[in-house]
């Protein structure tokens, strides 16, 4: 090893025009936020530290062994002539160099996150803004408003966090608190159970200790009723910054917000649709025994029927609108149409009958019209709007036995095959209304045909595309009995019906013997990487750091000994992933590594093992 105490300090003026980085400097990767950062702080600051060079054998200029992200910060600033010329300190021989190299980067520091919070608020406190601080410490404005996020903690909670006690996502947890003398128990309870293993204390725990009966922005009354309202009675608002969370913090006062709430909306909305009377539910729903359980009978919409040319005119819209292809006046038309074939309540229906509204798990407000009270009923069938219950007294005891009847069942359903066979259209439109409207705890049985969940989406949906037809909602008809419902699934056309048909077989897709699916994927030129792209979140987080590291190597034609190899095998895990997903996901990364052609079509057409 070279004897640094005898090598002699030369340091030159060097055109940035004649330096380059050297194959010796371990950075082979950096964030271009970071290094506009830099330049920003460069550009005001100047260059406090020398860049550390070496004049290689055999190459012109000087190769950048020590300053790889000031270097690349400069290459920004090279309009401003004060960088045009910069000071190299120049090493003497090679071994000086590599050492030199390797020793920056390894010595390199960075302030705990408590001490950066805590400048960071001290800073923001004298007026300086994020952009300014930013600058001043050559970091992103991202990381300064994060680090500002949490510059209102107890001074115990960041002590903590500076003596390793909590961890930083533990300590973010506490931003929801505006109770200091609760916070402080918290701690006590956080610190002694550690950062790390079984016993240690969740973000989630921490926030459910620190405010127990607090209600989310996202309950469905909290999003109904609004934060205006909600505090205009005197309710108390938190927040969680790293979740971007509203938290109410009065539940009781959201309740009675609801409740009132509630029951006006509803007054207000049958006075202004025009029904006799309106009820609110205090449900997320309407269950399938609800209407029964209030005794309500119901009335239906009278259904427009199109001419011919309307029908033929409906289909064509429809197709228009399904490919983004409509206009304005067509998008109209189509309305115009559809609403004629929904139908309407008639005056004398509404004169009998009214509504009831419930807020549903996401805030909606959703309405069910055209329900008539018991009070109402015998009106309403005198008038004509309300068949007669067919309800019958208990029946007697039929004298067909239980296998008879079996069989005279089995009879009709032939009987009505039978029929079928001479319908096939009828029977394809039969068999889309089943597979498209079977969704949910909803189940048609006309067919007998299982419909199973097929997963085709990851859990972790990073990195992937799907084909947004696979996606597209079948719009359920819901009238009232699946006579009415299937009645208005045809007016669809039979066109639109084998569209959805097709769609949701598609959808069931699921191959198991692989030279079918072999096959099948010649026939569509199926590439899976169309559709997917490995990201740190939905793969490299999810495999070990060997795995990684040959990766890394195997698709950059590096040996185990080469330095960039070893500079990868060095990072963290998640230093490890976010560089692959760069090598993976964005051009100019592999640019600056200098990936080849060749390396280029194999990182573009690479899959885990196991996929085809």
């Amino acid at each position: 090893m070279t004897d640094q105490t005898t090598v002699p300090q030369i340091t030159e003026t060097v055109a940035f025009a004649d330096l380059y980085v050297s194959p010796f400097n371990p950075r082979t990767v950096v964030s271009d936020d970071e290094i506009a950062s830099l330049s920003e702080n460069i550009k005001i600051a100047g260059l406090i530290h020398n860049l550390a060079g070496f004049r290689h054998d055999g190459t012109e200029g000087v190769g950048v062994v020590a300053g790889g992200r000031r270097y690349r910060a400069l290459a920004l600033l090279q309009d401003d002539p004060r960088f045009q010329n910069v000071q190299v300190q120049l090493a003497a021989d090679e071994d000086t160099a590599k050492l030199w190299a390797t020793s920056e980067n390894a010595q390199r520091q960075d302030l705990h996150p408590a001490d950066e919070i805590r400048d960071y608020g001290t800073l923001s406190k004298t007026g300086m803004n994020a952009c300014q601080i930013a600058v001043a410490y050559g970091v992103t404005e991202k990381k300064v408003y994060r680090r500002l996020a949490l510059a209102g903690l107890d001074d115990a909670v960041l002590d903590a966090l500076k003596a390793t006690e909590i961890s930083l996502s533990q300590a973010k947890a506490f931003t929801i608190s505006n109770d200091a003398k609760l916070t402080l128990e918290v701690l006590e309870v956080v610190k002694s159970r550690g950062t790390k293993g079984w016993g240690a204390m969740s973000d989630h725990q921490i926030k459910e200790a620190l405010k127990p009966d607090h209600v989310k922005g996202t309950d469905r009354r909290a999003v109904f009723v609004g934060v205006e309202e909600y505090k205009a009675a005197g309710g108390r608002i938190g927040g969680d910054l790293f979740e971007n969370e509203t938290l109410f913090d009065d539940p009781t006062i959201l309740q009675d917000c609801f409740e009132a709430k509630l029951a006006d909306t509803a007054a207000q909305l049958a006075e202004h649709n025009g029904w006799k009377w309106g009820e609110a539910l205090m449900d997320d729903g309407v269950y399938y025994d609800t209407i029964e359980r209030m005794k309500l009978a119901r009335l239906y919409k009278v259904e427009g029927v199109l001419t011919e040319e309307e029908n033929d005119r409906f289909n064509e819209l429809s197709e228009l609108v399904e490919g983004d292809a409509c206009d304005d006046a067509g998008i109209a038309e189509y309305a115009e149409l559809k609403a004629k074939i929904k139908g309407a309540f008639t005056d004398e229906q509404m004169t009998h009958a009214g509504m009831i509204m419930y807020v549903d798990f996401n805030g909606r407000v959703e309405l069910i019209e055209g329900l008539v009270r018991v009070e109402d009923q015998a009106a309403a069938i005198e008038a004509g709007v309300l068949k007669k219950s067919a309800h019958k007294e208990t029946a007697k005891k039929s004298p067909i036995s239980a296998k008879l009847q079996e069989d005279l069942t089995r009879v009709v359903v032939g009987a009505r095959q039978n029929a079928l066979l001479d319908d096939p259209t009828l029977a394809l439109d039969l068999l889309a209304y089943q597979l498209t409207q079977s969704q949910g705890y909803r189940r048609i049985h006309a067919y007998d045909v299982s419909l199973p969940y097929l997963s085709n989406v990851p859990e972790t949906e990073t990195g992937y595309a799907q084909d947004k037809r696979l996606t597209l909602p079948d719009p359920i008809e819901s009238k009232g009995n699946e006579a009415e419902d299937f009645a208005a699934f045809r007016k669809r056309g039979h066109k639109k019906c084998m569209d959805m048909l097709v769609r949701k077989i598609i959808g069931q897709l699921s191959i198991s013997d692989a030279d079918l699916a072999d096959m099948i994927d010649q026939k569509t030129k199926k590439v899976t990487r169309d559709h997917f792209t490995p990201t740190a979140e939905n793969f490299f987080m999810r495999v070990g750091g060997p795995y990684m590291i040959e990766l890394w190597n195997d698709l950059l034609n590096l040996s185990e000994n080469h330095d960039a190899a070893k500079s990868f095998a060095t990072l963290k895990k998640g230093e490890k992933a976010a560089k692959l997903e760069k090598l993976f996901g964005d051009e100019a990364t592999r640019k600056a590594l200098g990936v080849t052609e060749t390396q280029e079509s194999r990182i573009a057409a690479w899959l885990p093992e196991g996929m085809v």
